[in-house]
């Protein structure tokens, strides 16, 4: 698989404040790709980079296998900090003008862009009397116009309604499953990341602080049931026989269970029926919002669980 993305030790600074602190980032073919970090963590200034809209002072950068960035910025589509377009025209005016400023031939475009985002009822109405979600989805829109092979969002989500989100994440969805473009997204709604996302990069204060697969995240991740009991043998051999749950014996007094878990009335009752102890029964593993908070310096969420 080739990349889309390659930096090596990207850095930028404002003054004394180190901004991003030589990350590298590889974002391959096809990948959606969650940049996540705090507020000034650095993630728009490293879009802003990548798109030539802020220039490094030191590191290197590979765009579609290529260092003549320009030329290949071309295949790239953008939608950064505040969406664009003029106020005082439609959305439909703003999406002709940009047709004609890329020498788009194609004069249906606009109409099929405000379909695809979900302003074809909006088309005539001035930008300056959008919401905020109406503005997103128009800034899409542009970010769309000419097709690019590559699209790089930040914060794309910002200001819509759970119905508006669901629309923008099937979308991405179509565009890279069906259109084959690859996404670099920033997103402050996890859930809704984690929903699309195939990796992720984590930022914190500049730095990248790791690089990691959704597969490896969802095992790392992994919610499981872990009993404390005074004989873990034996109780993981009662669960098989009485409800027909499988477990992981982690020793002398403890085992987990990864299946079944919205069982677990049953298989603490099953337990102590059969003259087992259970001294502790509680959820374990961490979840996807505690997994990246703790990485961007925040204390996560206690875990649930109850004590027999």
């Amino acid at each position: 698989m080739s990349d889309i993305l390659k930096t090596e030790r990207l850095t930028k600074t404002y003054g004394k404040c180190i901004a991003v602190n030589q990350v590298s980032v590889t974002v391959r073919r096809g990948d959606i790709y969650g940049l996540i970090g705090k507020n000034g963590a650095g993630k728009t200034t490293f879009m802003r980079m990548v798109l030539g809209l802020a220039s490094p002072d030191s590191g290197q950068m590979e765009l579609f296998g290529k260092t003549d960035l320009e030329q290949q910025r071309a295949y790239i589509g953008s939608l950064i900090e505040e969406p664009g377009g003029y106020p005082g025209i439609s959305a439909k005016d703003n999406l002709e003008i940009i047709r004609r400023n890329l020498g788009i031939a194609d004069k249906a475009v606009a109409d099929r862009m405000l379909e695809l985002v979900g302003l074809e009822s909006a088309g005539k109405k001035k930008v300056k009397n959008f919401s905020m979600g109406m503005r997103q989805r128009l800034g899409l829109a542009i970010a769309l116009i000419r097709r690019p092979n590559f699209l790089i969002l930040d914060e794309p989500i910002n200001g819509l309604d759970p119905s508006g989100i669901r629309e923008i994440r099937d979308l991405l969805l179509k565009l890279n499953r069906e259109e084959h473009v690859t996404v670099l997204i920033s997103s402050h709604i996890l859930g809704e990341l984690s929903k699309i996302a195939t990796r992720y990069g984590i930022l914190r204060d500049g730095v990248l602080i790791e690089e990691i697969g959704a597969d490896q995240l969802d095992v790392t991740c992994r919610r499981y049931l872990k009993l404390t009991v005074d004989d873990a043998q034996r109780a993981a051999a009662v669960l098989t026989e009485k409800l027909g749950v499988s477990s992981t014996v982690a020793d002398a007094h403890t085992i987990c269970v990864f299946e079944k878990l919205d069982t677990t009335e049953e298989i603490n009752y099953a337990v102590a029926a059969n003259g087992i102890a259970l001294k502790e029964s509680r959820f374990a593993g961490e979840d996807l919002e505690s997994y990246f908070m703790e990485r961007m310096g925040e204390r996560p969420l206690p875990g649930g669980g109850f004590n027999a």
